[in-house]
C-alpha cells in the first residue's frame, strides 16, 4: 500500500469549542490507484489530504506513506519525505512568480541537489510531454490558469513521486481546461503508475477517479471502486449517483 491510515482523527482547537475535522478514519490506498475524496465543505476531505501529505499532523491515529510511518518523524524528516515521495498540485498553483515555467519545474530538483544540466533536461522533457515546452521561458503572470496548472503538474511529477496529491485541482478552471487537465492526470496515472488522490467537490474530477471516497462530518460514508475500463467522459450516470 502507498497510503495506510488507521484510526485517524484531527481536532482543531479554537477559542470557542474544539472542531472535529476527522474522526476515526481508516483507509488504504494501493499503488496505481486514482482516488477522489469528495464531500461538502467541512466534510474533512482537505484535512485528510493534508494529513496524507504530511502537511499536518493528526490528533490521533497513524499515517503510513510508502512504508514510512509519519508519527515518529521530525519536521526535517517530514520535509524530506514530501520532497522525495510526494508531489503536490494546489488549487492556487503555488508557482514562484519571479521564476519562469522551466525554473519553477526545476525548483524541486534543485532542492534535491540534482545537477543543473540534468535539471534543465528533465524540466524541458516534462514540459514537452505536457505540450507546453513553448512556454518554458514565460513567468506565471504571463500564463493562463490552465497553463499554470500544467506547470504545477509538471513540477509535481518531474521527480517521479510515488504519490500525487491534488487539492481542488479544477477550482480555478473552466470545464474544457478541466477536462484537459484530467486527461493529463489520467495519462500520468496509467503510463507512469503514479498514485493520485484528489480532494474535490467537482463531479468532472470524480468522473475520472476509479475509486470514489465520500466524507461527511469527518467520517467516510462511502467507498466505491469502479470499473477501470469505463471512459470517464461518458461516465455521467455513475458520477451523479456518487454525489
Amino acid at each position: 500500500m502507498v497510503v495506510v491510515c488507521r484510526n485517524l482523527s484531527r481536532v482543531y482547537r479554537t477559542e470557542a469549542v474544539p472542531v472535529k475535522a476527522l474522526t476515526s478514519v481508516d483507509i488504504d490506498i494501493a499503488a496505481g490507484e486514482f482516488v477522489s475524496l469528495s464531500g461538502p465543505s467541512g466534510s474533512g476531505k482537505s484535512t485528510l489530504l493534508n494529513l496524507i501529505g504530511a502537511l499536518d499532523r493528526p490528533s490521533e491515529g497513524e499515517v503510513i506513506v510508502d512504508g514510512v510511518a509519519l508519527r515518529g518523524l521530525n519536521g526535517a524528516q517530514l520535509a524530506d519525505l514530501r520532497l522525495t515521495k510526494i508531489g503536490f498540485v494546489f488549487q492556487a498553483y503555488n508557482l514562484i512568480p519571479v521564476l519562469s515555467a522551466r525554473e519553477n519545474v526545476e525548483f524541486i530538483m534543485q532542492l534535491q541537489g540534482i545537477a543543473a544540466r540534468q535539471r534543465r533536461n528533465r524540466a524541458i522533457g516534462i514540459l514537452t510531454s505536457l505540450g507546453i515546452a513553448d512556454l518554458a521561458d514565460r513567468r506565471p503572470g504571463e500564463l493562463s490558469g490552465g497553463q499554470q496548472q500544467r506547470v504545477a503538474v509538471a513540477r509535481a511529477i518531474v521527480t517521479e513521486p510515488k504519490l500525487l496529491l491534488a487539492d481542488e485541482p479544477s477550482a480555478n478552471l473552466d470545464s474544457n481546461t478541466t477536462e484537459t487537465l484530467l486527461d493529463l492526470l489520467k495519462r500520468i496515472n496509467v503510463e507512469r503508475g503514479v498514485t493520485i488522490v484528489t480532494a474535490t467537490h467537482d463531479p468532472i474530477v470524480m468522473r475520472y477517479a476509479r475509486r470514489r471516497v465520500e466524507l461527511k462530518d469527518g467520517r467516510i460514508v462511502a467507498d466505491q471502486v469502479l470499473d477501470p475500463f469505463v471512459d470517464p467522459r461518458v461516465d455521467e450516470r455513475t458520477a451523479t449517483q456518487t454525489l
